[in-house]
């Protein structure tokens, strides 16, 4: 019996995604190079550099928000940057942590574009302040920081929802402004972060994905095995972003490495710090269902959907989608289909709420449905279900496995 996992058809937004972070970071590499062979004068740099991330409020207040959001906390986590934001109320740093709060919320539920607005509105208010710092002093550190931030998350947002020419113009935008950061940065912890980014997806993605080649031509080479490495030392030294960088490595060892064990020992130290985060919550139980460790990644869904069910934070619909979608996958391969039908009708349910533009979840609730007819020997069921997936846009290769499936008959 083949079967295909959800991970191996990678959706288009995440493809757009990384060619937009390589525009971006593909600068950052190139200035980290030439800093690189000039330390002395890379240390001179440093040294007259100020920013408020290395105040000692902001790193400690903000430390705290950060885990507080991380762990679903958003009311706690925005107090803490709106005390930032009325410490600096001139600087980029408090819209921008406080748009984190909605960026969290955007990615609990991909599906839902009731945030967007508010988001970008909130990405813009840190362009217009570090503007205004800027235009007294155009070599300022933190404004350049803020505003290729700023830029760099609306490229992530636009990706999300396909529209290439804004993803590709935030990330273009945001290119000059990473020349400053990354000329006068320290070589450690968080300033690595966009370095190792690219030099690992410089070096993969021509290989992964041909439609990342039209514009590689432009970007220098990357390097995977130093990417590696500077995005460990980010997650274990880096302040602001450390948590960012054990969730690439989980990613990237998850996707492209085919390596359980790395996989599975960034993803239990994102669970260790935030067990309360329903994000990396999920992405467990898909680690262990990637390689087939059905009874751990069972155990992983049926806790997600209990704490959907009583209303727990970040706990959401789309998450419990996700739950319920892996637990008919695993009751399925059981050839338990009773089950199976069981969570693929809670599933149904769940997706059929109005307004959601990634239909993913529902087209693949057909499709298992159709499996699980086909495998109790009703037919006809299973036809029309098949031919409803049809009738959707695909999602994760399930057109050819309907067409598959019509042609001739899933046997479990």
């Amino acid at each position: 019996m083949t079967r295909t996992p959800l991970h191996s058809v990678l959706p288009i937004r995440t493809v757009g995604a990384v060619l937009a972070a390589l525009l971006l970071m593909s600068t950052v590499h190139a200035h980290g190079q030439a800093r690189r062979a000039t330390a002395a004068a890379e240390t001179t740099a440093v040294a007259q550099t100020s920013s408020v991330l290395t105040d000692e409020f902001v790193r400690t207040t903000g430390t705290e928000g950060l885990d507080l959001l991380y762990g679903m906390q958003f009311e706690a986590a925005k107090a803490r940057f709106e005390a930032i934001d009325a410490r600096y109320p001139d600087h980029p740093i408090g819209p921008f942590l406080q748009g984190l709060n909605l960026w969290w919320t955007i990615m609990l539920d991909l599906t839902d574009t009731s945030h967007d607005e508010a988001f970008a509105e909130q990405m813009n208010t840190v362009i217009d302040r570090c503007d205004a710092l800027l235009a007294e002093d155009p070599d300022h550190f933190d404004a350049a920081l803020f505003k290729a931030a700023a830029h760099g998350f609306l490229s992530r947002l636009h990706s999300n929802r396909y529209h290439w020419w804004k993803t590709i113009r935030n990330a273009q935008t945001a290119v000059s402004y990473v020349q400053t950061v990354e000329e006068v940065a320290p070589e450690r912890g968080d300033y690595v972060f966009g370095s190792g980014m690219y030099d690992y997806y410089a070096d993969i993605l021509p290989e992964e994905y041909s439609l990342s080649k039209a514009i590689m031509w432009m970007l220098p080479n990357g390097n995977k095995k130093r990417g590696l490495k500077l995005l460990r030392e980010t997650a274990t030294n880096g302040h602001y972003v450390q948590t960012e960088a054990i969730y690439f490595l989980a990613k990237v060892h998850y996707l492209y490495e085919d390596d359980f064990r790395e996989t599975r020992k960034w993803a239990e130290q994102l669970r260790e710090r935030h067990p309360d985060n329903p994000f990396f919550h999920t992405f467990e139980g898909r680690v262990y269902a990637r390689w087939g460790r059905w009874g751990q990644a069972r155990r992983v869904f049926e806790t997600v959907v209990e704490r959907a069910e009583a209303g727990r934070t970040g706990y959401n619909t789309h998450m419990e989608e996700i739950a319920q979608l892996y637990l008919a996958r695993d009751r399925l391969y059981q050839d338990a289909y009773r089950e199976a039908l069981q969570h693929l009708a809670e599933l149904e349910q769940l997706t059929s709420r109005e307004n959601i533009e990634d239909t993913r979840y529902r087209v693949l609730g057909y499709l298992y449905q159709g499996m699980v007819y086909d495998a109790l020997g009703r037919r006809e069921m299973a036809v029309n279900r098949y031919r409803t997936v049809l009738n959707m846009e695909d999602a994760s290769g399930a057109h050819e496995r309907a067409h598959d499936y019509l042609d001739e008959a899933y046997s479990g």
